[in-house]
């Protein structure tokens, strides 16, 4: 499979080929609004506006797989992304990332960059893949790296 072999499903309930993003640098993240890691939107919103004339582009998916965290409907997601962070970056329907019931997307990103000792199943709220313009998986990081951390590896990649 390629990233542009997929679509998801946005927040505001359309599907979306992720092959709209071709020629992109991608940032992939599972979030969620009750986490210790939330505030962490406010750092992608930031690498969202500073980068995206350059091609970057972030993607948000809520999980509530991890400690209840991300319990609302869609529309309360959205709801508290806007208001609390004024996130404009592309948000989606909230979905699994591990178990039978992960969607395509994120196995597909697990399995392409494994995380800690060859594991890949995700750990917690907040991992991000950097993915390159020609649709590689560059990059898994934890949870607790700042998207602020991640600029010089986004640079590299839109350069």
């Amino acid at each position: 499979m390629q990233l542009s072999e997929f679509s998801v499903l946005k927040i505001n309930g359309e599907m979306q080929s992720l092959a709209e993003y071709a020629g992109k640098v991608l940032l992939i993240v599972n979030v969620a609004s009750k986490c210790g890691f939330t505030n962490q939107y406010a750092g992608l919103q930031a690498l969202h506006e500073e980068y995206a004339s350059k091609g970057l582009v972030v993607l948000g998916f809520p999980c509530d797989q991890f400690g209840n965290q991300e319990p609302g409907s869609d529309k309360e997601i959205e709801n508290f992304c806007q208001t609390r962070f004024a996130v404009s970056f592309p948000m989606f329907s909230k979905i699994a990332v591990n178990g039978a019931e992960a969607i395509p997307l994120f196995k597909w990103l697990k399995s392409s960059q494994p995380g800690l000792l060859g594991t890949e199943a995700i750990k917690w709220n907040f991992t991000k893949f950097l993915v390159g313009r020609e649709g590689q998986v560059i990059k898994r990081y934890a949870p607790m790296q700042s998207p602020e951390s991640l600029r010089e590896e986004i640079e590299t990649a839109l350069n």
